[in-house]
This record gives structure tokens, C-alpha cells and sequence, in this order.
């Protein structure tokens, strides 16, 4: 990833919102799925400052599915499990809250969970108030259990009219996995960021005897709806499978991490770590705590990037190189390789959308290398 910039100075503003710049936290399912406790979430939170996480911008400690009691109480209303969660979430969230961060919750907006636990349909008001109550600041949104012939639109629509009558500032994360073309309607219906695929896995690519997206087939997914993102309402390509280590897939190289990392960071994703982020490698936590990609992503303009340029190999696949127009007028290029070989990618200030200029500074944000250009730019992109 490079950014390059001519003498010009230019800047753009957006009219602040709950979520002017794309969220960034942590979340427990891609690495622990339904084996989850209070003490993971305190202590992960505990890592999160510790570890540098929190002072780049990752503050969302969210819980992912199987939080709460197989049944809600005799009033109706959700009950954590009381083996895993023996205090409630509001304990939880206060301990979150003292180390300086937010708490995020799952729930979906069916009958049940995706793991068969209560669903929010027709119990949004009781929930949306029970998260307020709790002190939850992010609501992931899944699309399980049944609808009773409710469209997606209507049933997002009841959660965040039911978290808007609420006292508190609780970020809607729509989840139905992209199935009703959510960038056309997800802002209308009060969502903060909405997922534009199905589910990650720690592959490259997809894999017939594998289940799940591998990134490739995400940023292909994902590439043409640069125009539905921007501050306050931002496309979700999934969370990030960076140093995921799971025993039944093939998981991702360093280098692929880096493309992972660096291709959300151009495509204005949120950054929700998916690792174990308690007992990470030194290049994971480099990676994840990269802070001028995170600034990338984080540009106020609010850009997805776009690819500009798609070129194929005598090995038939491709190189792409993308653009990411920043708020002071810089592009911000990336070069993405997908072959199994080093390849050199190569543009130009011109193609990226600069102005034409005596001489260019362009800049390897992994290596934090400055050089000048009369315009070529290019670099020597690692295999898959």
C-alpha cells in the first residue's frame, strides 16, 4: 500500500454522525464461536489497551452469539446465561467501559439466534431497552430464526426505531450477509453498517470441501459498491480473520494477512479484529495496529476505494491496482497480487487521479519508505 500526493492542499468535510469514520473493536466469533465468558470479554479488553489496539482506534469489545439463557424470563425479557455471564452484561460493560471502551452485543432479527437461542422479533422495544439498560453501545444484527413473512427492511426498521426510543447511542450493525441488497435501503432503515457478503473464513479463496468466503471472494464481492459508503453508513465486507488460527482451515500466510489488512483499510472497512488478541504474533499485532493504513481507512472523506486498473497473467490470474481519493486531496494506491508468484504491479499519478505535476511523493506504508516520482508508481507484490 502506497499514498502519493501532489503540492496541492486540498480537503473535504462530512456532516458528523454516530459513526463518521468506519468502526474498528473486536469481536469473539471467528475464533471462539459459542465458547465465550465474561472473563474472556473482560480480558480481552484488558489486551486490547495493553497491547496498543486501543491507543490506534479499536475500541468495540463485542459479543457474538450464545451470550444469553436458552429462554427469556417470565416477563419476556432476555436473561444472560447465568453460567457464563453469572454478573449480566451490564458487569460486563461496566468493566469494558472503565478500561476506556465500548461494549458491543449480538442479537438477530428473527425467532432465534443463528445458534437457536431468542431471537428480537416482536421483543424489540424489551431488548433495544434491556441493551440500553445494560450500557451496550454496538448492536450487531444477525438475520436468523424465522421472519413470519416480515421483510428485511421491516424487521431492521422495528430494531432502530426500538433503539432510537432508547436513552443511549447504541450503533445498529446490520448482518443479513448482503441476501436483500442492504446498501439500497440499510441507511433508511437506521443502520450504521450493513454486511455486503456471506461469512469469512481464514482463506484466501473459497475452497469446495471448505465452508465459507475466502478474502479474494470478498473484495471481488464488495468491489462494486464504492458509491453506497461513506461516513455514517459504511458497506461491511465482514470482520477480520488477521492471525485467526482455526484448525480446520488452511488459515492465512503473512503476506495474505497483509493483503487482508491493507485491502479493508482501502475499501473504508470496519476493522473488527476476529483473532485471539491476548496471544498474538508480533506480525499480527504490527499488522492490525499499522497506524497510517488505520489512518487510510479512517480518512474523513469517507472513500471506498475503487479499482482502476485489472490486468491478467500468463498464470491467468489477476493484478489489480486501487485508488482511494483522501480527504487533503492524496491518493491512497493499492496493489493487489493475486497470483502465486512476486509480480511487479506498476501505475501511475495520473491513473490514480492526481493532477499533473513536476514530481510526486509517494509513500510504502508497510515499510514507511518515502520516495520521489515524476509519476510511475509501482512496487514488487508478494505471492498469495
Amino acid at each position: 500500500m502506497a499514498t502519493a500526493a501532489d503540492n496541492t492542499n486540498q480537503s473535504e468535510s462530512s456532516d458528523r454522525t454516530l459513526v463518521d469514520t468506519p468502526p474498528m473493536g473486536w469481536n469473539s466469533w471467528n475464533t471462539f464461536y459459542c465458547d465465550i465468558d465474561a472473563g474472556l470479554i473482560k480480558d480481552t479488553a484488558d489486551a486490547m489497551v495493553e497491547n496498543g489496539m486501543k491507543e490506534v482506534g479499536y475500541e468495540y469489545i463485542c459479543i457474538d452469539d450464545c451470550w444469553m439463557a436458552s429462554e427469556r424470563d417470565v416477563n419476556g425479557n432476555l436473561q444472560p446465561d447465568p453460567e457464563t455471564f453469572p454478573n449480566g452484561i451490564d458487569a460486563v460493560a461496566d468493566y469494558v467501559h472503565k478500561r476506556g471502551l465500548k461494549l458491543g452485543i449480538y442479537q438477530s432479527a428473527g425467532t432465534t439466534t443463528c445458534e437457536g437461542l431468542p431471537g428480537s422479533l416482536g421483543y424489540e422495544e424489551k431488548d433495544a431497552q434491556s441493551f440500553a439498560d445494560w450500557g451496550v453501545d454496538y448492536l450487531k444484527y444477525d438475520n436468523c430464526g424465522e421472519h413470519y413473512g416480515l421483510s428485511a427492511i421491516e424487521r431492521y426498521t422495528r430494531m432502530h426505531k426500538a433503539l432510537e426510543a432508547t436513552d443511549r447511542d447504541i450503533l445498529l450493525s446490520i448482518c443479513e450477509w448482503g441476501d436483500n441488497d442492504p446498501w439500497m435501503w440499510a441507511p433508511e432503515a437506521g443502520g450504521n453498517l450493513w454486511r455486503t457478503t456471506g461469512d469469512i473464513k481464514p482463506l484466501w479463496s473459497a475452497k469446495e470441501n471448505l465452508w465459507g468466503n475466502g478474502i479474494i471472494d470478498i473484495i471481488d464481492q464488495n468491489e462494486p459498491l464504492a458509491e453506497y459508503a461513506g461516513p455514517g453508513h459504511w458497506n461491511d465486507p465482514d470482520m477480520l480473520v488477521v492471525g485467526v488460527d482455526l484448525p480446520e482451515y488452511p488459515n492465512l500466510t503473512e503476506a495474505e494477512d497483509r493483503t487482508h489488512f491493507g485491502m479493508w483499510a482501502m475499501m473504508a472497512a470496519p476493522l473488527i479484529a476476529g483473532n485471539d488478541i491476548r496471544n498474538m504474533s508480533e506480525e499480527t499485532r504490527n499488522i492490525l495496529t499499522n497506524y497510517e493504513l488505520i489512518e487510510i481507512n479512517q480518512d474523513p472523506a469517507g472513500n471506498q476505494a475503487i479499482r482502476i486498473q485489472r490486468t491478467t497473467g500468463q498464470d491467468g490470474l489477476s493484478r489489480s491496482v486501487w485508488a482511494k481519493k483522501l480527504a487533503n486531496g492524496d491518493r491512497a494506491v493499492g496493489l493487489l497480487n493475486r497470483s502465486d508468484r512476486r509480480t511487479t504491479i506498476t501505475t501511475s499519478a495520473q491513473e490514480v487521479g492526481l493532477d499533473e505535476a513536476s514530481c510526486y511523493v509517494a509513500r510504502n506504508l508497510w515499510n514507511g519508505t518515502n520516495w520521489q516520482t515524476a509519476g510511475l508508481i509501482g512496487a514488487t507484490a508478494l505471492s498469495s
